[in-house]
């Protein structure tokens, strides 16, 4: 495997068979790289993006209860074009779209499932399972917008995408449950 240093953008990350693979001190040197790796959660070096699904959980509990539903809402919107915005700075400074590392889309994404959510632990769960798999997977239309959106908003469309179809099938088997 050719491995080899390179500073990029003031932070050290080393590009091995061609993927770009970020230090924390390149996580820190900039605002954005900070968001769309999640304080550095997505500097994990297996599953990123679980962990980075994972950190909505703490966000969640912290905002949730603080906020009423509407404001809830707005924030989450906010945080959808901070991280079109982080995104594409963070894209661009390692010369990938979409690197793996950046998972501020799962955390945003989650976040809008959580809030639809019943609060129970085997809700959540089975919430946190089924967006991991339409996440990973993407069936159609998210991977046609993944192929297509090449930027910081397809960063973050594709698991907004994967997060409406979490919700529904969530909103499915709740009545049919009921």
């Amino acid at each position: 495997m050719d491995c080899r240093w390179r500073w990029r953008n003031g932070g050290l990350i080393t590009l091995a068979d061609n993927t770009a693979r970020p230090t924390w001190r390149f996580v820190y040197r900039h605002p954005a790289h900070f968001i769309a790796f999640g304080g550095g959660v997505g500097l994990s070096p297996a599953a990123p993006g679980t962990f980075g699904t994972l950190l909505a959980l703490p966000l969640f509990y912290l905002l949730e209860p603080r906020l009423a539903p509407w404001t809830f809402l707005v924030f989450i919107l906010g945080f959808f074009w901070l991280g079109v915005w982080a995104c594409a700075v963070t894209g661009r400074a390692l010369g990938v779209a979409d690197h793996g590392g950046m998972v501020w889309d799962e955390v945003v994404a989650f976040l809008l499932v959580l809030f639809f959510v019943p609060a129970s632990g085997y809700w959540q769960g089975f919430a946190f399972l089924l967006f991991r798999l339409f996440d990973i997977f993407k069936p159609p239309p998210i991977r046609y917008y993944d192929r297509l959106l090449k930027n910081g908003f397809g960063v973050m469309w594709d698991d907004l995408l994967a997060a409406g179809y979490t919700v529904l099938v969530l909103a499915a088997v709740h009545v049919w449950l009921n």
